[in-house]
């Protein structure tokens, strides 16, 4: 009608015809159209299906799309949260992420790497599936998979706080041996102690959570951990619930940064360099950016500082408040 207009005719005259047609469409109808303002749903939808259409854009300096399109219904509704939309449903985040086509990441299965200690003398399991402290650094939890790349295996092992559930340090190498997972141990150690103030730890009488893999349960290992002043506690054999906190972290990473399809891979994974390009990416983004429901979705890193901004007193009241929740 827009564009009858503007040939000239009348508004009544392009009823009349539309009439004709089968179309029946008054004039008043039409004005009212005009002139009504659209709903406040329709322009929060649109405003929300262009930022879900953004994060599914190639980022102009990685030419990659933004990791939170890895985002399932729950955790979409809260980046939204806090991201503009403060007041947005479940149900509109459901709704405009299947128009979207945004389904987020579906888990695979879980790949055996653990390869059983041949003695039967170990340390033993502290935890007893307790996978929830109230500080930072009581608890560390390691374990470490392995990337399929065109030359090889390569190995990576991480090493994270149970409070917090950030990711202290990781270490990669095309063999699993004692001395792979060790320098993961000891980088870790390293962050730590070199902090300031009241986020500076000694580390010693934390609690090193691992699986019976025969690389944490060699005499090397068990020796740098008691020189280190660390508790060694290890989960049953075969049993993937005992060391269950880390294995969720070995899934996230292979299921969003080496997946084929994942947003941090520019392509094929030719060689070790390729997967600690895409390591140091994912890990950064998962500790400073990605939201988790563990932690009443919010960052490791954010969650760390809450903790340390209450015991000093300084904690904003913004921040206590969502410390509280």
């Amino acid at each position: 009608m827009d564009q009858q207009r503007e040939c000239g005719y009348a508004v009544e005259q392009i009823c009349q015809a539309l009439g004709f047609q089968g179309l029946t469409v008054s004039a008043r109808t039409y004005r009212g159209w005009k002139q009504r303002q659209p709903a406040c749903r329709a322009i929060t939808d649109a405003q929300i299906l262009n930022v879900l259409h953004d994060l599914q854009q190639p980022d102009p300096t990685t030419g990659r799309p933004r990791p939170e399109v890895l985002y399932g219904r729950r955790k979409m509704r809260a980046w939204l949260q806090r991201n503009d939309f403060p007041d947005v449903s479940k149900h509109t985040v459901d709704r405009l992420m299947r128009d979207a086509g945004m389904n987020g990441l579906v888990r695979g299965r879980r790949t055996v790497t653990t390869i059983r200690a041949k003695d039967t003398v170990r340390a033993k399991d502290l935890l007893n599936r307790n996978f929830y402290t109230d500080a930072p650094d009581k608890v560390w939890i390691t374990d470490f998979t392995y990337v399929p790349t065109g030359s090889g295996f390569t190995y990576v092992s991480f090493v994270i706080d149970l409070f917090s559930r950030r990711i202290l340090s990781w270490a990669s190498s095309t063999s699993h041996d004692t001395e792979f997972v060790e320098e993961a141990l000891r980088t870790a150690l390293w962050h730590r102690r070199k902090g300031s103030g009241s986020r500076k730890s000694p580390v010693r009488g934390t609690v090193h959570h691992s699986d019976a893999g025969s690389e944490y349960t060699s005499q090397r290992y068990t020796q740098t951990l008691a020189d280190e002043g660390l508790v060694p506690s290890i989960g049953s054999i075969g049993d993937a619930f005992d060391n269950a906190a880390a294995e969720t972290v070995m899934g996230l990473f292979k299921n969003e940064a080496v997946a084929r399809d994942s947003p941090f891979r520019t392509g094929a994974l030719v060689a070790k360099a390729d997967v600690d390009d895409v390591v140091v990416e994912w890990v950064h983004w998962y500790n400073h950016a990605r939201l988790h429901s563990t932690l009443g979705y919010r960052t490791p890193v954010e969650f760390e500082e809450l903790y340390y901004d209450e015991i000093t007193g300084t904690l904003p009241d913004v921040a206590a408040s969502k410390l509280a929740a």
